[in-house]
């Protein structure tokens, strides 16, 4: 299952508590009213604002903030007060009662040996004026944390709501571990792929600019700087995303070096629609593109070859491609490259095309039209209504 898959399943249980809880709410404010349109509606839309905001912190950049959170929970719960025990022992409580955590660090640890919803009589609650019901933060059958409601008497909407309210908030835990997720993997897949820029390259771009030094120290000095500033782009720490502006900026830089070497062999041809330089790109998308159309495609020909590299707005997409007329690829090795494990060549084409279809679903993956001795085509359709995403200059 995908990344995607997983969030969106992830999603619709987070939609379907949510909807739940803020129905249970509704009955509970609108009880004993034949007419529930209007205040009905005011309160599923507290129900939800209140919930967006205990969201938000619980799904904190910095990390959930638990006191907070059990600030908004005490609001949408309507109890007497609430608290928080998460499975690592992080407390956070909200409401005026006496010996509050420390009666909601027993009731979590007696939730947690059952794994279900509990109600406590006066005696478990702190004072003798309270009663509680704890509700655990089930994720795949695993307490993470539980959730604790007190109130003068606890009635079955509270310990249904509470219940519900428990649920929700494993499924933000779970979208958050989620996003952890995601971001680690877009992460080694990006180290994956600074791992296979190649010494080989480096070697040659080094002997090509050592052998400018007397002859052209002019040149040699400029590619010094396309090297300095390639480098710099390919291994900056920061934004999974990018410009196309940017990458081309990456690339024209790499086919600097790579002209030192080939000469008058490399015949590079540019077709970019001025409209689509801002589309927002996975960070090192086409650049790989561009390194495999020069190695696999024009390197094994003694004559070289052209790259064509191209951009077209799709109003609703941009298509990148990127074309070469050189030796070309077997078609059943390219399938087994792209649809397997990470293979030994090709490495780029296999990154790209996993990350693209990581972020854009199954269809969003690379096209490739080539066979051996007939160039090769890759393109790309990125689409233009994504989510902002942080990108940095080169």
């Amino acid at each position: 299952m995908t990344d995607q898959a997983v969030l969106a399943g992830i999603l619709g249980v987070a939609v379907g508590v949510l909807l739940t809880l803020a129905l249970v709410l509704v009955r509970r404010l609108a009880r004993g009213s034949r007419d529930l349109g209007g205040e009905a509606e005011r309160a599923t839309s507290r129900t939800l604002h209140v919930a967006g905001l205990a969201a938000a912190e619980l799904r904190g950049e910095q990390g959930p903030d638990l006191a907070k959170a059990a600030r908004h929970l005490h609001t949408l719960l309507g109890a007497q007060a609430v608290a928080i025990v998460m499975g690592d022992g992080a407390v956070a409580t909200d409401g005026a009662v006496a010996g509050l955590e420390t009666s909601a660090r027993r009731i979590a640890d007696r939730v947690r040996e059952t794994g279900r919803r509990q109600v406590f009589p006066r005696r478990d609650a702190p004072g003798a004026a309270t009663e509680a019901v704890g509700a655990p933060m089930l994720l795949d059958g695993e307490v993470r944390g539980v959730l604790i409601a007190f109130a003068e008497t606890v009635r079955g909407p509270l310990v249904r709501a509470t219940g519900e309210v428990a649920q929700w908030c494993a499924t933000q835990i779970a979208m958050t571990e989620l996003e952890e997720s995601r971001a680690s993997l877009a992460e080694a897949e990006l180290r994956a792929l600074r791992a296979q820029i190649s010494p080989h390259f480096i070697y040659n771009s080094l002997a090509a600019i050592a052998s400018f030094i007397t002859t052209d120290p002019e040149r040699a000095r400029e590619l010094v700087l396309d090297f300095a500033d390639f480098t710099r782009y390919s291994f900056r720490q920061r934004g999974e995303f990018t410009t196309l502006a940017q990458e081309l900026g990456s690339i024209r830089h790499y086919l600097e070096l790579e002209r030192a070497r080939f000469g008058e062999r490399l015949d590079v041809r540019l077709r970019i629609a001025p409209e689509t330089l801002s589309t927002v790109i996975p960070f090192l998308s086409v650049q790989p593109l561009v390194e495999n159309a020069v190695k696999h495609g024009l390197e094994p020909l003694s004559q070289g070859g052209r790259i064509v590299i191209a951009a077209v707005d799709e109003i609703t997409h941009t298509e990148i491609s990127v074309e070469d007329d050189g030796a070309g690829m077997d078609p059943d090795q390219l399938r087994a490259a792209l649809s397997g494990p990470a293979p030994a060549t090709h490495v780029g084409l296999h990154n790209v095309d996993t990350r693209l279809r990581r972020l854009y679903g199954p269809a969003g993956g690379l096209v490739v039209e080539t066979n051996t001795g007939a160039g090769t085509m890759v393109r790309m359709r990125i689409p233009k209504s994504q989510p902002l995403h942080e990108t940095d200059a080169p």
